[in-house]
């Protein structure tokens, strides 16, 4: 039935591994609480800790996660981190997951 469809293209393996493992990085509440905030701008881990409701251990648990996946780049001034959002294609996922979130109906289908 696909053989049919001129332009059909199934992604590669480790692209969907990849974006496998970025979904689940994205499955935790703080998570996207901590990237959306570094979108906003450069943040410190006491910012960011105020701003997603947690404490500063548990951002950092979660900033190591994101880094190791290349989601959240850090910058050293002194003895201090900044961290910031990796790129445009962080902001685009995420606005997108949140958009699409705004336009579930809460209501479970029958």
């Amino acid at each position: 039935m696909h053989d049919e469809l001129a332009d059909f293209d199934m992604p590669e393996d480790d692209q969907v591994d990849l974006a496998a493992e970025t979904f689940r990085l994205l499955s935790d509440p703080t998570r996207i609480k901590v990237l959306w905030a570094l979108l906003q701008g450069e943040q410190s881990v006491a910012c960011l800790a105020e701003l997603a409701g947690t404490t500063p251990t548990a951002v950092s648990q979660h900033l190591a996660k994101l880094r190791m996946s290349r989601l959240v780049t850090g910058r050293r001034q002194g003895t201090f981190i900044y961290y910031s959002a990796a790129d445009e294609h962080v902001r685009r996922l995420l606005a997108q997951a949140l958009h699409h979130a705004d336009h579930i109906d809460p209501a479970p289908p029958h």
